[in-house]
């Protein structure tokens, strides 16, 4: 039976209210079956495979491969041969920056003799700003970042880039997992006076709001800003699918729906806050604006209440005519609270609606987690989020570090060691490699939690320098033919960001600005006014920051880019575990077709110099990595050779839509 004693969590229940009214919901027990399951079970104490034939010793470099090689013998596989230099240095900067490597760099590396030289690559690479903007997607993925609302009004929330912005930070300077959680939990709870906490805190308000000038019922919205914050805790940090407790017991897993209400209990005191950092002069101007349409929006709702049904149309008619008129809120930092004299008491909601309120509920973790006799804490404890942090947190928690420790592996490796990185449960896969996830996961919480040496490990690792194409290809793929064993790199298609990036690199366009406001691209008309408030939609004036990099361009939930969203960029709305990668028609229109493909072709075809050869030499090696072959260069000798002005333009733009571009062997 799991018994995980986290010393912090204990001592306060020791302490916590245990209620005695009869509408109080009892803490349930948890059987030892329930509790037996992978995830919930302590981290086991393992050591990499000790191999000491001489081919393992020639392969290992890193423990990784010690776990990976055992693997492999034990399925009767083998390792592919090391990918060449060229491919090596193209798949790691790619996998670090989600940037291509210049042809001087790879001319560079492929010439170093140096022993280290692929080391010194990969220490050079996490070392650069470019590798924060990189990773940080992966994280603002997971966290369903986004910068308006989402559902009808889509309400622009123009300070939500500074979270993007501490995200980025934070993985520059490699700060330690468990700090960055705690800050983004509680991060307001720390200090309330730090503004780098306090923008880090805006995790508590990165879910869809709804804002309908028409249905103002504030116990529904509360619900669902508190079923957002529980959710994403579940599915980010826990890797568990907390959201299915919402209406009844979790039918797989032994998470309660009295667990689900419990962890909504941290979250009681929690309310949004907008820290105004406006001048003076443009506050007063705010409020002047805003007192009278606010005075008459609540005439108009209290008229609601007692209206005929015509009225009520006319009433709303006239709240989204208010609506529109709402200028853009004042600069501040998008942050959240704690509110005590506010606090939403927590109940279980029958089918999870707030209208049929159950038995109340204190605060605590899942139980399945704890031990037996562990009490919930009363939602008045003091800085209850920091609470909950401290228990994701702490080494002893199972899930936290395997969790995290999993989605670095998958987007190195291609495949999770847990395919389904957001479950962990029992509708979730088990673990390929579940002593080397133990293993890794040990290794991240010794290391204080910081994933610069979890990156190096891996990346130095045999396992991950393998060419993606195998001796024993068709013998193999019959075998494993997920490559589950990982007997060879998994090749992979760019991400839509990547795509983007890679062609404003190429064609010298690259902006290399970080930071700030982001930026608002010129789009089809016809689309803004689809927009229920195409005000929000004002394209940025200064058309070099137009090629900045993806991360720095507006996530607005209604509105994708076109160009993203054909590369399958997730809609914001929920946990992006792990980006789908499909392949259709309309991305190859896209490509032939699109503003932003044909534009940037232009460029790449003014950046071209030389003899027609030499044209084409320069533009693969820019645009792929490597020289063309001899039926690749008579191909593009044939643009080159046209007379035609725009000739040179296509050549460029055949690039961007061939598979030695789009993908990464």
């Amino acid at each position: 039976m799991l018994h995980l004693t986290i010393r912090k969590f204990c001592a306060l229940s020791v302490a916590a209210v245990v209620w005695a009214a009869p509408d109080i919901a009892p803490l349930g027990k948890y059987t030892a079956a329930e509790r037996r399951h992978w995830a919930f079970q302590p981290r086991a104490d393992v050591a990499p495979p000790v191999l000491t034939d001489a081919a393992a010793k020639a392969w290992i470099r890193t423990p990784v491969d010690a776990f990976v090689l055992a693997g492999l013998r034990k399925a009767e596989l083998t390792p592919a041969p090391e990918a060449d230099r060229a491919t090596l240095i193209r798949r790691v900067t790619y996998n670090l920056h989600g940037l291509p490597p210049t042809p001087e760099e790879i001319a560079a590396f492929v010439e170093d003799k140096d022993p280290k030289a692929y080391e010194k690559l990969v220490d050079r690479l996490l070392e650069s700003p470019r590798y924060g903007e990189q990773w940080a997607r992966h994280w603002l993925d997971v966290v369903r970042f986004a910068e308006s609302d989402g559902y009808e009004y889509d309400t622009h929330r123009p300070d939500a880039y500074r979270f993007r912005d501490y995200v980025i930070a934070s993985l520059n300077a490699d700060k330690p997992y468990d700090v960055f959680l705690k800050e983004q939990l509680a991060g307001d709870e720390m200090d309330p006076k730090n503004d780098t906490l306090l923008v880090a805190s805006g995790f508590n308000r990165l879910g869809p709001l709804r804002k309908n000038a028409g249905n103002q019922d504030v116990a529904s919205s509360r619900t669902e800003v508190l079923t957002e914050m529980a959710n994403i805790v579940g599915a980010s940090m826990l890797g568990m699918t907390m959201g299915c407790a919402r209406c009844h017991d979790h039918k797989f897993d032994p998470i309660r729906q009295s667990d689900y209400y419990r962890l909504q209990g941290y979250f009681a005191q929690t309310h949004a806050s907008d820290v105004i950092i406006a001048t003076a002069e443009e506050q007063a101007k705010y409020k002047a604006t805003m007192e009278p349409l606010e005075s008459e929006m609540r005439k108009l709702r209290f008229a609601m209440r007692r209206a005929s049904e015509e009225d009520k149309g006319k009433i709303l008619t006239r709240l989204e005519e208010i609506d529109g008129q709402i200028p853009p809120p004042l600069t501040a930092m998008y942050a959240v609270k704690n509110e005590p004299k506010e606090m939403t008491p927590i109940h279980m909601l029958e089918r999870g609606d707030y209208r049929n309120k159950g038995a109340k509920v204190g605060m605590r973790p899942p139980g399945v987690l704890l031990p037996e006799e562990a009490a919930e804490l009363p939602l008045e404890t003091e800085k209850p989020r920091t609470r909950l942090a401290e228990w994701i947190t702490d080494p002893q928690n199972p899930l936290t570090a395997r969790v995290m420790v999993n989605r670095i592996w998958g987007y190195h490796f291609g495949r999770n060691l847990v395919t389904t990185p957001n479950d962990f449960g029992r509708m979730g896969t088990r673990p390929s490699h579940p002593e080397l996830l133990d293993w890794l996961a040990n290794a991240y919480v010794k290391n204080g939690w910081r994933m610069k040496p979890l990156h190096r490990m891996m990346l130095l690792s045999s396992a991950y320098r393998q060419a993606s194409r195998s001796p024993n290809e068709k013998l193999f793929a019959e075998k494993d033919p997920d490559n589950k064993w990982y007997w060879k790199a998994n090749r992979r298609r760019l991400a839509a960001e990547e795509i983007r990036d890679t062609m404003l690199a190429v064609s010298g366009r690259l902006n290399p600005k970080a930071g700030g406001p982001s930026v608002m691209l010129k789009i089809d008309e016809e689309l803004i006014k689809d927009l229920k408030r195409p005000q929000y939609w004002v394209t940025t004036r200064d058309r070099g920051e137009h090629d900045r990099r993806t991360i720095y361009m507006i996530y607005k939930r209604n509105l994708i880019l076109p160009f993203m969203q054909v590369f399958d960029s997730p809609d914001t709305l929920l946990s992006c575990a792990r980006r789908d990668q499909s392949t259709h028609a309309p991305q190859a229109l896209e490509l032939l077709n699109g503003t932003v493909s044909n534009d940037l072709a232009g460029a790449l075809a003014k950046r071209l110099q030389g003899t027609a050869r030499e044209k084409v030499d320069y533009a693969w090696r820019l645009a792929t990595g490597r020289l063309p072959n001899e039926r690749e260069r008579a191909l593009s000798m044939k643009y080159i050779d046209d007379p035609d002005p725009v000739a040179l333009t296509e050549f460029a733009l055949s690039l961007f839509n061939s598979n030695a571009f789009l993908y990464v062997n």
